[in-house]
C-alpha cells in the first residue's frame, strides 16, 4: 500500500516492520527532502527517501522502501517498484517499468522515443521494462523498446539496444553478453550456455 507523502520531515525511527517475501521492509513514512519536489497525485511507498533537487510528479508511482538520489526526476506515468535505488542524474520517463529491486546506477539514460523531433506534435511512447533484481551500471544508455530480464548486469557505460536474457552480463556498444551472473550479481560462468538455475539463484 502506497502512503501519503510527507515533505521536509526528517527520517525518524521506523515505526514498524513487516517480513514480505523473507525481506524486511519498513513500515514508516517516505521521506521527502526540503529541496526535492512530490506532486499532489504522486504515489510514494512507505520507507521511501527521495533526497536533494529531485522530482516525482504527479502519476508516478514509487515503491516501498526505495532510494531516489540526488536530481533523479519520476515521470507521470513511470513506475518504480519496492526496494528499487535510483543514483544521482536519473530521469526515469513514461514508458519506463523498473520491477523490485532495480538498481540504476549514477547518470544512466532511459529513453521512450525512437523518433524524437523537437516540433513534432504526435509521438508514441515506447515502452521499456527492467525485470526484477537488475542492475543497470553508471552512464548506461537504455534504448525504448527492450527488456532487460531479471537479475541481468549491465555493465558501466554500456548502450543496450535490445533485450538483456535474464543472468545475463552484457558490455559495450552495443551491448553484448560476455558472462553469466547469479542474484549476488558474481560472474558463474562465461558459457554461451546458460546454467542450470541452481548456479544462478544461489
Amino acid at each position: 500500500m502506497l502512503s501519503p507523502v510527507t515533505i521536509g520531515q526528517p527520517p525518524g525511527r521506523c515505526a514498524g516492520s513487516v517480513r514480505n517475501n523473507e525481506l524486511m521492509t519498513t513500515t514508516e513514512a517516505p521521506y521527502i527532502h526540503p529541496t526535492a519536489s512530490a506532486d499532489e497525485g504522486a504515489q510514494i511507498g512507505a520507507g521511501t527517501k527521495v533526497w536533494h533537487l529531485s522530482y516525482v510528479r504527479s502519476g508516478a508511482k514509487v515503491g516501498r522502501d526505495c532510494n531516489l538520489g540526488r536530481n533523479v526526476y519520476v515521470d507521470p506515468g513511470a513506475v518504480v517498484g519496492d526496494r528499487c535505488k535510483i543514483q544521482n542524474n536519473v530521469s526515469v520517463y513514461v514508458g519506463v517499468t523498473l520491477e523490485d529491486e532495480v538498481f540504476v546506477g549514477p547518470s544512466a539514460v532511459f529513453t521512450n522515443d525512437l523518433n524524437p523531433r523537437a516540433a513534432k506534435e504526435d509521438w508514441t511512447v515506447t515502452p521499456t521494462l527492467v525485470r526484477r533484481g537488475a542492475t543497470i551500471g553508471g552512464g548506461v544508455t537504455v534504448v525504448c523498446g527492450v527488456e532487460i530480464g531479471e537479475y541481468a548486469f549491465v555493465a558501466a557505460g554500456a548502450v543496450v539496444t535490445k533485450d538483456v536474457e535474464a543472468y545475463r552480463l552484457v558490455v559495450g556498444n552495443p551491448a553484448r553478453p560476455v558472462a553469466w551472473v547469479n542474484r549476488d550479481g558474481d560472474v558463474v560462468s562465461r558459457a554461451s550456455e546458460r546454467p542450470e538455475d541452481g548456479v544462478l539463484k544461489a
